[in-house]
């Protein structure tokens, strides 16, 4: 085994872990609310709490680590704060609490996939370039966790209630409180005060805008299936078990293309990509709120998760690591993190809870396929603007 590939490991490790929290986390939250007895528009504003925590916490933690250097060591305390912090949901001290230990636990946790994005930004490059097929085999290690516990936690869910909600959280948790502490603990050289770079020069130029622009209304098209997809499944009567596998198909597609990705990205330029990814999104957002109960199409539009998110995802950290090179890793991570899915998240929880109030589930989907029209031409401009840049294999 080369040492690269030993280097890669942890990181493969923290990326299984950390999204087999998330796999079960994100897709049962909003139903362990309801569960709670909470409101729709209650659980839209408590969901929001995590992407509120984005706009702020990841360019902060980012900031820290580009001017220390360790990341490693932020990683851990962040991942053993979020541990410690999520014993906080074993109690019922209302809704209150609830949105403050969220908050806070969200806090230290919505900053570890940027921060270690950033660290192994080196590892997984060629020649300075992004190298996706080095980048792919190690993001897929967190589609396999999620993957895992999407599934297992729908049927324990379905088979015993959403009252282990909370174990599962510490649990999971605890995961990836050993996942960061594997990470080698290396300190990343720090440029001095002279040297230091701002990113107001690159958030000036055009073909950076329309790519954040483009994120944005991309992952707020996403937000329907982020927050209200499980609840929009269980509304027409599907199972806990099935909504488990509807989140399964979507994740197993996104690992096939996370190991395969090499092979196919060089057909386009990167830019000529992120409007094709903003172009399946459409589609997919059409199908889901077209044809809920036509089990075969909603399969389909979950399955074109493989071009919305792994190819989405893959093609933009390939741009950042463009735009953002050296000592800016770590802040171009986190708005990325901030302004792609912080900012969604939030209108997304907020505007979504009143929409499905007033209109039902399936309108939030209509408002999705909106945003990613939207995202497309913003795509649209960055293919235009940029010259075609290809990643390597």
């Amino acid at each position: 085994m080369s040492v690269s590939r030993r280097q890669l490991l942890p990181f493969a490790a923290l990326s299984a872990t950390y999204f087999a929290h998330i796999g079960f986390f994100n897709p049962y939250l909003t139903l362990w609310l309801k569960d709670l007895g909470l409101s729709l528009v209650a659980i839209g504003l408590l969901t929001a709490v995590q992407a509120a925590t984005r706009l702020i916490a990841p360019y902060g933690w980012g900031w820290l680590s580009d001017h220390t250097g360790e990341r490693v060591k932020l990683l851990r305390f962040g991942a053993s704060a979020a541990l410690v912090l999520s014993l906080g949901l074993w109690f019922d001290g209302g809704n209150w609490w609830l949105a403050i230990v969220l908050f806070v636990m969200f806090f230290h946790t919505s900053a570890m996939m940027p921060m270690s994005e950033a660290a192994m930004a080196h590892l997984v490059s060629s020649g300075g370039a992004f190298d996706a097929k080095r980048y792919g085999r190690v993001r897929l290690w967190g589609s396999l966790g999620f993957l895992v516990t999407v599934f297992c936690a729908g049927a324990w869910f379905e088979a015993y209630g959403m009252g282990h909600f909370p174990a599962w959280t510490s649990l999971s948790l605890l995961a990836v409180v050993v996942s960061a502490w594997w990470l080698p603990d290396i300190k990343e050289a720090v440029p001095s005060h002279e040297s230091k770079q701002s990113v107001l020069p690159i958030l000036q130029k055009r073909p950076v805008q329309w790519l954040f622009a483009s994120v944005f209304f991309h992952v707020l098209g996403h937000m329907g299936i982020y927050i209200y997809f499980s609840l929009f499944l269980d509304a027409n009567g599907y199972s806990k078990a099935v909504i488990g596998l509807m989140w399964a198909a979507c994740v197993l597609a996104e690992i096939i293309w996370f190991y395969t990705q090499s092979r196919w990205l060089p057909w386009l330029s990167l830019s000529a990509w992120l409007v094709l990814c903003g172009g399946v999104l459409t589609l997919r957002m059409g199908l889901t709120a077209s044809f809920v109960t036509v089990w075969p199409l909603l399969l389909l539009a979950q399955i074109l998760h493989a071009i919305t998110f792994a190819t989405h995802h893959s093609v933009c950290i390939a741009l950042l690591s463009q735009h953002f090179p050296g000592s800016l890793r770590g802040r171009g991570q986190a708005l990325y993190t901030a302004l792609g899915y912080g900012l969604p998240g939030v209108l997304g929880g907020l505007f979504g809870g009143a929409l499905t109030s007033q209109y039902g589930l399936a309108s939030v989907f209509w408002a999705s396929l909106v945003s990613s029209v939207l995202a497309t031409g913003c795509a649209w401009q960055v293919w235009r603007l940029k010259a075609p840049v290809a990643t390597t294999s």
